[in-house]
């Protein structure tokens, strides 16, 4: 071997043995990062911690932490619900009390042994809500505060006792404002539902089956539009239409209704309102975004109101026009109900004002199609109370233009 060889040789053996020096540092350096739980700059990922005791470790993930600091800071600002009615007073009612309440609260307490059955005052329900502004103002779902006869307690999360005033309830969504006389209190921030995605985290709080304060559930957004129909044991056979809820497989549980379900920044972005029956992790919550338009609305003038038409409609459907023989596959068919009560046209409305008929279809407002997607009630609620609103009307198979002005629903 010349010299020449011998020095590139003698290189290459250097160069080998620096590589291999920084390699090891850099893997000593990540390593106790690691073990201490900081990780050098620019990184991150899994943090393994010793516990409390010293004995063992368990795995911190990003999620984990934020959804702790979610509860935490949000905990304090939800709040359980409690019914209280005379017994004696709801006995008289033809329902018996037990049709209403034996399944949803079996933890309730019983008469004391010295008093008359039925003449006191006892708890007959209850559900979840939380607070959004500091001077008591809290949010709720308006069938958690919708039983005759009933007065209402707020309990925060402190342990405190407040009775509670309800101030609004929504004449269309399932929403309701109550107030309690309190100040500097703990407020939620509100998110912006428009802007959720399907897979993305959330976390409900709430009084889950009217009994465990302040239960925490995670899971995702597992859908978004849902329309559903939703039921209670409160109410029999009622039922109520439920269009645009936000589908989550985060557990929530009688008694979780009117809580908040919550992003990983803490945000509220929907209000937990019902559950699919007979199925597994498949809950529903009311976007956000419609109980802000509530919110100021009571701020500002004290009370909730709703544009109103006076239409009773069914959206036309490729199938509902080979079913009744249509010309067009969209808009909104102007029909009656199977009932007395329920007119294809309200009297006294807008729409019987403007000369709109049963058999009518509304093919578009404000120059907007509507379909499945774009429905007249969308439409509608989207306006306030006496404004005017554009309608392209198919009548008797000839379309013509009306305008409208919008009138309160009651």
């Amino acid at each position: 071997m010349d010299a020449e060889q011998k020095n590139q040789f003698i290189r290459i053996i250097v160069i080998t043995i620096v590589i291999s020096a920084l390699a090891g540092f850099a893997g000593g350096f990540l390593s106790l990062g690691l073990l201490t739980g900081k990780m050098p700059a620019g990184l991150s990922g899994v943090l393994t911690q010793t516990n409390n005791s010293g004995n063992g470790s368990q795995i911190v993930t990003p999620q984990e932490t934020a959804v702790e600091n979610v509860v935490k800071n949000v905990s304090p600002s939800v709040v359980s619900v409690i019914a209280t009615a005379n017994l004696a007073s709801m006995q008289q009612n033809s329902n018996p009390l037990d049709q209403f309440f034996g399944n949803l609260f079996p933890q309730l307490n019983p008469p004391s042994s010295g008093s008359q059955p039925g003449n006191q005052q006892q708890e007959i329900g209850g559900g979840s809500g939380f607070i959004i502004s500091g001077d008591g103002m809290i949010l709720t779902n308006k069938h958690v505060v919708d039983i005759q006869g009933a007065s209402y307690t707020v309990l925060t999360n402190d342990g405190q006792k407040y009775p509670a005033q309800i101030l609004a309830e929504d004449p269309v969504q399932d929403i309701a404002i109550l107030k309690i006389n309190k100040n500097n209190l703990p407020v939620v921030k509100l998110a912006d539902s428009t802007s959720l995605e399907i897979g993305q985290s959330a976390i409900a709080i709430g009084n889950a089956l009217g009994e465990f304060r302040n239960t925490v559930s995670v899971g995702v957004i597992s859908g978004l539009g849902r329309s559903v129909v939703a039921s209670s044991d409160f109410f029999g056979s009622q039922t109520e239409q439920l269009e645009g809820v936000i589908q989550t497989d985060a557990a929530i549980n009688p008694g979780n209704s009117g809580g908040p379900l919550l992003n990983l920044s803490g945000e509220v972005i929907g209000i937990n309102v019902a559950v699919a029956q007979g199925a597994q992790s498949i809950g529903f919550a009311l976007p956000i975004n419609l109980a802000k338009r509530d919110i100021s609305q009571v701020q500002k003038q004290g009370r909730i109101s709703y544009p109103f038409l006076g239409v009773r409609y069914v959206l036309v459907t490729p199938d509902i026009k080979a079913q009744k023989n249509l010309s067009v596959d969209y808009g909104a068919l102007i029909l009656s109900g199977t009932g007395q009560n329920e007119p294809a046209i309200t009297p006294g409305s807008p729409a019987e004002k403007a000369g709109l008929q049963e058999n009518d279809i509304i093919l578009e407002a404000d120059g907007s199609k509507i379909d499945v997607n774009n429905t007249l009630a969308k439409i509608i609620q989207n306006h306030n109370v006496g404004d005017k609103i554009t309608l392209k009307i198919l009548h008797n198979g000839q379309e013509k233009t009306i305008t409208i002005t919008l009138g309160e629903k009651s």
